[in-house]
């Protein structure tokens, strides 16, 4: 039987529960999806020397270790983005809530399975596979809430719901904690946690009344083509572009500032279990800033709109990435400046509630999913020509330059559509 459609409640407790149930569904794929996405980056350069048989001392060793490290984030990044036009088509050709205990599923086994790899391109397998799940998470937990909460709660709970990605890498950097004593790859067992909610949202999380309103009266479901055909093209082009951009100088940071942070000098001289240690808090810390930044990035859509929202958190990100990296700060300044750009960090947020309306419902997943993820492919491209671009150990220059891309980043913003942004 098909969930009552979202009124619009005023207070949290006359929400009913279908939403309420939708919320917390996507909220804790969200979290899981952090934990997976992140178990990597905590152990990427030593787990990687590990597996080549190479030391992180040795400088042309350590070159290879640096490229292969990046080859595998990179390859992570594309099986993101096919993995949110794959899951998005599915999430729209079968459900909401089915497609999310598929993509929840895929990225738990194969992020488990990362456990077992012996060479590195093992690793680079299972990391592409699980990042199939991840990239389809997104769009089908985005979609799922934006057909069942009513639409004054978007910016709020579009805060909420990308703090559950921090919460994930949070707990992340726990788990870092708690096996710091034990073999690197035991960090990738705890990515088998998600699969424990799948039978939970199978059987308590119905579809959106509006996906069922939609499939009952289309008589021929769209495909993915028809996303550049039309009315919808006008919508596709901008938001791919603004995607690619933004997305290649986020995850050239994401990645590569634990690199740059291991190689300062007060980093440098520590033990492996002390370089652990610092880059484990240099992350919470940056995911401390992103939670305040998603409320920040709330507050401001409630006052200026999405749109206005989204150009100034990228220029701020553009003039927060320019501060940390023009100069080399000490350890402790640039604990500080991480927080800070944490804390811009909040725009992505705003990017989960205002961009999947935009598309038919029917396209909705397919659309959200693959111009949102589809730019990790040039995200995948950047992580790699920002890490090989710079002298070995001159990862500062690399995240400086990075952070020239928000500038381009913010002009796109206001190409976007009008329409769901006000």
């Amino acid at each position: 039987m098909n969930a009552a459609p979202p009124r619009e409640a005023e207070s949290f407790r006359e929400l009913t529960s279908h939403q309420k149930k939708s919320g917390l569904a996507a909220w804790l794929g969200w979290m899981f999806d952090g934990l997976d996405m992140h178990l990597y980056t905590l152990v990427a350069l030593p787990f990687v020397a590990e597996l080549m048989r190479m030391s992180l001392t040795i400088p042309d060793q350590k070159k290879m270790v640096d490229t292969n490290a990046s080859i595998i984030q990179a390859a992570f990044l594309v099986g993101w983005a096919l993995g949110g036009g794959f899951f998005g088509r599915i999430g729209d050709l079968l459900g909401r809530s089915r497609a999310l205990c598929l993509t929840i599923l895929t990225y738990a086994c194969f992020t488990g399975l990362s456990y077992f790899s012996t060479e590195w391109w093992h690793l680079l397998i299972f990391r592409f596979l699980a990042a199939l799940g991840i990239g389809g998470e997104w769009a089908v937990g985005a979609s799922l809430l934006s057909e069942t909460w009513p639409r004054k709660w978007r910016p709020w709970i579009a805060a909420v719901l990308q703090t559950g990605v921090n919460v994930g890498v949070i707990l992340a950097c726990g788990v870092g904690w708690v096996l710091k004593g034990q073999p690197l790859r035991t960090v990738f067992l705890a990515g088998i946690l998600p699969a424990l909610i799948v039978l939970w949202i199978r059987r308590a999380v119905p579809e959106p009344e509006e996906w069922h309103r939609a499939r009952g009266q289309s008589k021929e479901t769209p495909g993915i083509l028809d996303l550049f055909r039309g009315d919808v093209a006008r919508v596709t082009w901008p938001v791919l572009a603004l995607c690619a951009v933004s997305l290649t100088a986020h995850w050239t940071f994401m990645f590569w500032h634990q690199t740059h942070l291991r190689s300062l000098p007060e980093v440098m001289s520590l033990d492996q279990a002390g370089k652990q240690t610092q880059a484990l808090i240099a992350l919470f810390l940056v995911m401390a800033g992103s939670i305040v930044g998603n409320f920040l990035g709330g507050w401001l859509a409630q006052r200026w709109g999405y749109r206005k929202s989204i150009v100034f958190l990228l220029t701020s990100y553009l003039i927060a990435m320019t501060l940390t990296y023009s100069q080399a700060w000490s350890y402790d300044a640039l604990r500080v400046w991480l927080v800070i750009v944490g804390i811009c960090q909040g725009v992505f947020g705003l990017f989960t509630m205002c961009l999947p309306p935009l598309f038919p419902t029917l396209l909705r997943t397919t659309g959200a999913g693959f111009c949102y993820n589809i730019g990790r492919i040039f995200a995948a491209g950047g992580t790699i020509f920002f890490g090989l671009f710079n002298q070995v150990n001159d990862y500062r220059t690399a995240l400086l330059y990075a952070g020239f891309l928000f500038l381009p980043a913010a002009l796109l913003a206001l190409k976007l559509p009008q329409k769901e942004l006000s």
